[in-house]
């Protein structure tokens, strides 16, 4: 059993969790996020914290209980904090733009490369090679930040390509001078 299921989960001001048979509804200042459950797990709000209990005699729901757990909770900090991802991109010509609903990004190909965002993100471009996500949907901020990523990933011998902030990218030494 997830030890980490046990434990429960605080509520922060201003977050508001409706339970109803099979689906949880979190409301917060940045929105709403609605998630549903399997039979068998129960979610108890009480005063200031949410506590997930699961059915014993079902043996599916046991190595599920903390992934059930950690899906509310990353919608209660959703709705209350906020997920953001930045990534930069390095490399001489790179660079990124936001039209309309699309993130135009340039990175040495022969044609612009477009992304179309989904509408629960905001997408901020700083300085032309700084890309910020940002949204209440931990999963959805990840995934589209690794769409982005994988147009260009980082190269192993001169780092060129999109990377995260803060992402160490190994390099390799290149080829060796052959003397005689």
């Amino acid at each position: 059993m997830s030890r980490l299921g046990k434990t429960p989960i605080p509520l922060p001001k201003g977050v508001e969790v409706k339970v109803s048979k099979e689906e949880v509804e979190v409301k917060g200042p940045k929105g709403v996020i609605k998630r549903v459950f399997p039979k068998g797990i129960s979610i108890k709000v009480e005063e200031n914290e949410v506590l997930i209990v699961y059915d014993v005699k079902s043996d599916l729901l046991k190595p599920m209980y903390g992934l059930y757990r950690s899906l509310i909770n990353n919608a209660i900090v959703g709705v209350s904090v906020g997920f953001e991802k930045e990534l930069s991109l390095v490399g001489v010509g790179y660079r990124a733009a936001v039209k309309g609903d699309m993130l135009d990004l340039q990175l040495g190909f022969s044609h612009p490369s477009q992304l179309k965002i989904p509408s629960e993100l905001n997408v901020a471009v700083e300085k032309s090679t700084l890309i910020k996500i940002t949204g209440t949907d931990k999963q959805l901020v990840g995934q589209f930040a690794a769409d982005v990523r994988a147009v260009r990933p980082p190269e192993p011998y001169k780092g060129k390509g999109v990377r995260y902030v803060n992402e160490y990218v190994r390099k390799k030494a290149g080829k060796a001078a052959k003397g005689k």
